[in-house]
């Protein structure tokens, strides 16, 4: 929770003092006020006293009940300004710190507990510093200044008090230890309500087309019921605070009143009016304690959760990043657009076997290189190696001839045209999705209508209503899997990289499509240098070379023609697509 307090600026530190001066003189006027009914109370009792007296120690008491609530409403508005920025902060980091995180660590916390964390634990921490800091100043603040005012009054009364606080920590200490474990399992387990959902909601064709409804409402009720249980188990639990606690506290009043009468009774008569009007003044201190201990128990109902959820934001936030980043913002060398593999291993954190296994080529610029093996044949794992979404475990792979960890990362980003295998659009106009990103280019409209018409895309995109201004939904669901493709790979085309990475970006093409975005796309970057994963040999047949991939080796380099007579592994594939015939006249 203390790490979490560094979000706080030099104008929430501020308001925080001031916070604690206003709740110090609400605390002063509160505990003023059973002094003045304390002298109402021996007016009333002495003969003789004047009614204007009486009048005018109740009228101290309304200004300082007044005060009081002012100074209560100026903290509840400080306070709440800083804990509202607060959450602005701490939401805009942890959002930048999941950017920032690579591929391997963002494994570590699925999507939905990182919802949770931006949304619902972030509230949990802004409802304690709204709430839990006011009442964590003013509680010890009132106890303690109560406590000196009635220590000497008499040992039977402030030992009733003692008494009744012992009881109500003890009551708190149980409650806390039966309580707190159980609220990390509820924030475990909105993550998992939250999975269920979104697992529901994009997946719903598949649900409807299988008829499992039924069995996803079973889901999801299985994991709502637990969530529901444990909630109500706190609740319940902390419900049973509250009644103890009244019961405490009028249970301590009636005992001071008990005690006050033998007192009374057996004092002198001169001093049984001073006693009378120091039991009055007494059981509205202790009321003051106890009311303080009371707010301490708020505290703990709020603090316990709240400091899951910052212990499950720092989990983020503390997260190490292993792709660090470079600082070479410009090329040394005269090479442009080239990249080479040397020996390059790899394999996942935490995994025995290595995905990749020496590896090495080296492409110029201007050359289309091919990528092709069976599934699982570390060809999509191969291409993400240079947008550094992982490290080599081991080997270099170079991009104008300078390692891509020294590059730094925007600088790197920009040299690439990165079209991954599953085809990702964004709740924004055609030219929004195709112009997305900065890299430092302006992207025109005529760059846009050119990057549309080499990837085809121009003319469904003219059949649409508003054409170039067209509303594409979340993830492309108003489109279809070709469109959506073709549309991605236009984007990649309107960046002007040096570099085009085409991760299976063909699959949903028809083939006579397929055919003319290569012809075309040949020709629009006869200047940069293209790399293509693709499962069909008519994609890459033309390609300058191919690579192909088995089991994470490389055991084929050359054209279309050379691997069909030196490589059996490409060989198998093509004849698995084409027939004999067919590849001859290719």
């Amino acid at each position: 929770m203390l790490k979490l307090f560094k979000n706080l600026k030099k104008k929430d530190w501020i308001h925080i003092f001031i916070g604690f001066l206003l709740i110090a003189s609400q605390v002063w006027l509160e505990l003023k006020m059973p002094d003045y009914m304390s002298e109402i109370t021996q007016l009333v009792q002495t003969e003789g006293s004047k009614m204007e007296d009486i009048l005018v120690n109740g009228g101290y008491m309304l200004l300082c009940a007044f005060a009081s609530l002012v100074c209560a409403v100026i903290t509840g508005y400080l306070i709440a300004n800083v804990s509202a920025r607060f959450s602005r902060n701490v939401r805009k980091k942890l959002f930048n710190k999941a950017l920032s995180l690579s591929t391997a660590e963002i494994k570590d916390f699925s999507t939905s507990s990182l919802i949770t964390r931006t949304t619902n634990d972030i509230t949990q921490v802004q409802m304690f510093i709204a709430m839990g800091l006011q009442m964590l100043i003013k509680a010890p603040l009132t106890a303690i200044w109560a406590v000196t005012k009635i220590l000497n009054k008499s040992w039977q009364w402030s030992s009733l008090t003692a008494l009744a606080v012992v009881i109500l920590l003890s009551m708190i200490a149980i409650i806390l230890v039966i309580v707190l474990p159980r609220f990390k399992i509820v924030q475990k387990l909105i993550d998992k309500v939250n999975n269920v959902t979104r697992e529901n909601l994009t997946g719903i064709r598949v649900i409807r087309a299988f008829n499992a409804e039924k069995y996803q409402e079973d889901k999801f009720e299985e994991v709502n019921n637990k969530l529901t249980r444990t909630q109500l188990f706190n609740q319940r639990t902390f419900a049973v605070m509250e009644p103890l606690m009244f019961l405490v506290m009028n249970a301590l009043t009636l005992s001071i009143y008990v005690v006050g009468v033998y007192l009374i009774r057996d004092s002198a008569l001169a001093g049984k009016i001073t006693l009378f009007g120091d039991m009055v003044v007494y059981s509205s201190y202790s009321m003051q304690v106890i009311m303080s201990f009371l707010m301490l128990a708020m505290i703990f109902m709020i603090l316990p959760r709240a400091n899951v959820s910052a212990n499950r934001i720092n989990e983020v936030m503390d997260k190490e990043v292993s792709i660090k980043n470079g600082t070479l913002k410009e090329v040394p060398t005269k090479e442009v657009g080239t990249i080479e593999f040397k020996h390059v291993f790899f394999k996942y954190p935490d995994a025995e076997e290595y995905l990749l296994e020496d590896v090495s080529f080296k492409v110029k610029r201007g050359e289309t290189v091919a990528f092709i093996g069976s599934t699982g044949s570390g060809k999509s794992t191969l291409i993400n190696l240079i947008p550094r979404f992982y490290d080599a475990s081991s080997g270099e792979i170079l991009i104008d001839g300078v390692n891509v960890k020294e590059y730094d990362l925007a600088y790197l980003y920009n040299k690439l045209g990165y079209v991954p295998q599953k085809a990702v659009l964004f709740n924004d106009t055609v030219t929004g999705n195709v112009t997305y990103g900065d890299n430092g280019k302006e992207k025109t409209k005529e760059l846009v209508t050119k990057a549309l018409e080499v990837a085809q895309a121009k003319e469904f995109v003219d059949k649409m209503e508003q054409k170039e201004d067209s509303l594409i939904a979340q993830g492309g669901t108003n489109i279809s899997g070709g469109q959506k493709q073709r549309l991605s790979i236009a984007r990649a085309i309107a960046r002007e990289p040096e570099i085009y990475i085409f991760d299976d970006s063909f699959s949903a093409l028809d083939y006579k499509t397929d055919a003319t975005l290569r012809h075309e796309l040949k020709k629009y970057t006869k200047d940069a240098t293209c790399l293509i994963v693709a499962q069909r040999i008519g994609t890459i047949m033309n390609a300058d070379q191919i690579v192909v991939l088995d089991k994470g080796k490389c055991v084929g380099l050359g054209t279309h023609k050379e691997l069909l007579k030196k490589c059996e592994v490409y060989r198998q594939i093509a004849l698995s697509q084409l027939s004999e015939e067919e590849l001859e006249n290719a």
